[in-house]
């Protein structure tokens, strides 16, 4: 049988961070991470478009052999996540498997909260969807949920503009907006994965002692236990310690930005999807 390379996958530089807890908690496995970087972002297109999007790049990381494959994008898990598992997965490969970023932050979020309200910080794309609180009340019922868009926060990181004044106006102001839903808010969830750049500003613009969860650790935490229970899939899984990465857009900008999100700077490869 030939081993193969657990894919991940994000609209951006985003799911890098991600990527990083993975091969943290996860060290032994084969990755493959894909930045669909020249459609970036994802949060401000049609739900049709990012289904497009992320199904021609799941179909690639299947055709590198990649037997599972997590989509470490929000807004993708929101909007194509279930279509491509109920609709095409069964189509193109049955034995394969795609997993997003929400249910399993869903899972736990609710216990992070004292007060039992949660506040949403992410794309327009995620709170569109309403994914997060469909999801947060199947396991906490009784936790409420405030959400708000920050359709600015993706780009500013993409773009390395989120260390200017400018991108200190447009945080805080979100952040205020999302407060001023409800002054219980105690945790705040960054249902984004280009927001754990700006956790800096974020705590100091948010109330003090505010609960802020990224998602890096849960994803990766959530997919150890999943390859536990799924045998068959975990003994299709490469095990050589092995890191390759792919953007359909510049090597160089990514190279330069990956540092950024990675925490070292990561040589990635180009190649057209279509």
């Amino acid at each position: 049988m030939i081993r193969k390379p657990i894919g991940v996958f994000d609209s951006g530089y985003g799911g890098l961070t991600v990527l990083k807890e993975l091969v943290k908690k996860l060290p032994q496995y084969d990755y493959l991470y894909l930045g669909d970087n020249a459609r970036a972002p994802y949060g401000t297109r049609s739900f049709d478009a990012v289904y497009q999007y992320t199904l021609q790049c799941v179909k690639w990381f299947f055709a590198q052999g990649c037997p599972l494959v997590i989509l470490a994008c929000n807004t993708a898990s929101a909007k194509a996540l279930r279509t491509i598992q109920q609709k095409d997965l069964p189509a193109i490969d049955p034995d394969k498997r795609v997993l997003g970023v929400i249910r399993p932050t869903a899972e736990i979020v609710g216990n992070f909260t004292k007060t039992n309200t949660i506040g949403i910080l992410g794309t327009n794309g995620t709170v569109q969807s309403d994914s997060y609180p469909i999801e947060i009340k199947k396991f906490f019922p009784d936790v409420k949920v405030f959400q708000q868009a920050c359709p600015l926060w993706a780009p500013l990181v993409e773009s390395n503009e989120y260390d200017t004044e400018g991108a200190d106006y447009f945080i805080k102001k979100d952040i205020d907006n999302l407060m001023n839903q409800s002054g219980e808010i105690d945790t705040i969830l960054l249902a984004c994965t280009h927001y754990p750049l700006l956790l800096e500003k974020i705590r100091r613009f948010a109330p003090g002692g505010m609960n802020i969860i990224s998602q890096g650790e849960i994803i990766a935490e959530s997919l150890k236990d999943y390859l536990g229970r799924h045998p068959e899939i975990e003994e299709k899984c490469a095990k050589n310690g092995q890191v390759d990465l792919y953007t359909t857009d510049s090597e160089e900008d990514f190279d330069r930005h990956s540092a950024g999100f990675f925490g070292q700077t990561l040589k990635a490869r180009h190649i057209n999807i279509e």
